[in-house]
């Protein structure tokens, strides 16, 4: 006779480790922002049109060689920042996230989350701009140390964008949010180091600039497309952001309020 393997059928009441259960938050997050129209319009629509006018319409207004970088740091700080600003004000208005409180997700697990979300959905949309950007003929002259410094700085730079979005939204009203949200993202866009280089800023502000998490990403995404910085130079964006991501993970985590 053969032998019958018996089955175990004995419950396994153990928890999801946070990692995983991060991840697939994550998961959810990107599917729900790539069924968003205003989502998209933010991480995608508007970036290819400004590569479009800057590269056929504007040519000699700007040097696209700074325009293709300033617009791949626009993309991150717009997907970063604002979409989920706006959409984690709403789902805290509407209970989503009331919902979330009674899961073992809790704070660091949402905001973490977040972050892989936002994360996926930037990889992709930065490989669609870059490879637009080579197609238009972006031809970025930095080496191999200036690309890792880039990547790195566009991670730590994600990282606090997504950690202040949650900040404010979990503090404010969900109109209060979508209303300093747009207004932010077009005072940092403009004025915070993404569109306008350092260097065309007044020295005081280009001086205030460089310390933001805007500037910092703006100026590496630069620095790899003309090849400008050298030496540590190339990380001091890198440093910036790294200290605004610990800094605004942790307030994120410490202040962000489930209930509306």
């Amino acid at each position: 006779m053969s032998r019958i393997t018996e089955l175990d059928l004995s419950p396994h009441p153990t928890a999801t480790p946070p990692g995983r259960a991060a991840l697939r938050q994550g998961l959810v997050e990107a599917g729900l922002q790539l069924r968003n129209g205003e989502q998209l319009l933010l991480s995608l629509l508007i970036p290819v049109a400004a590569l479009m006018l800057g590269r056929f319409a504007l040519p000699q207004l700007i040097d696209f060689a700074e325009l293709a970088p300033s617009v791949l740091a626009l993309a991150l700080w717009s997907s970063g920042f604002t979409a989920v600003a706006i959409a984690t004000g709403f789902e805290r208005r509407y209970g989503v996230l009331e919902r979330l409180a009674s899961t073992p997700l809790q704070r660091r697990g949402l905001v973490l989350g977040k972050v892989i979300g936002v994360g996926l959905i930037a990889t992709c949309q930065l490989v669609m701009l870059a490879v637009l950007a080579l197609v238009l003929g972006w031809r970025p002259v930095g080496g191999a140390a200036p690309a890792v410094a880039t990547l790195l700085t566009s991670v730590t730079a994600m990282a606090a964008f997504v950690a202040a979005a949650l900040l404010l939204a979990g503090r404010l009203r969900a109109e209060i949010t979508l209303a300093w949200a747009n207004v932010a993202h077009l005072a940092l866009a403009l004025g915070g180091g993404i569109l306008v280089p350092l260097a065309a800023l007044p020295g005081p502000l280009a001086t205030v600039v460089a310390f933001l998490p805007t500037g910092a990403l703006g100026e590496a995404w630069r620095q790899l497309s003309t090849g400008a910085g050298a030496g540590l130079v190339i990380w001091a964006p890198l440093v910036v952001t790294a200290v605004w991501a610990a800094v605004l993970i942790g307030l994120a985590t410490k202040g962000f309020r489930w209930m509306s």
